[in-house]
């Protein structure tokens, strides 16, 4: 299993967990989820719900990697499947990404 961080300009939102090859979770922080004025992560992940799962990597963090040549060219340096999109997100999100989200990889 394994775990991420999701920042909103540095400030935690939830985590994100890879808990199997088709079972992904996010989680809201309750601080987070529970403060009004705290946007939700995306449209897709509203703070109607504290946790979603889903068989696939959601949707808003899947369109966080490169495309194309670019995720070819990031699997092949750091060693990682092409295919394994957590962890290509957990090697390429946690700086310099577009807009404020951001993924921080939690140790094992």
């Amino acid at each position: 299993m394994k775990s991420a961080k999701v920042l909103r300009n540095g400030e935690l939102v939830g985590i994100l967990t890879k808990e199997g090859p088709k079972s992904y979770v996010f989680r809201y922080e309750s601080d987070w989820f529970q403060n009004a004025e705290k946007p939700a992560v995306s449209l897709t992940l509203p703070k109607t719900q504290q946790e979603y799962r889903s068989e696939y990597l959601f949707p808003f963090f899947f369109n966080m990697l490169s495309e194309g040549a670019n995720l070819q060219l990031q699997a092949r340096q750091n060693q990682v499947d092409e295919n394994d999109f957590f962890s290509l997100l957990l090697l390429t999100a946690n700086s310099d990404t577009i807009g404020a989200i951001t993924i921080e990889p939690i140790p094992n």
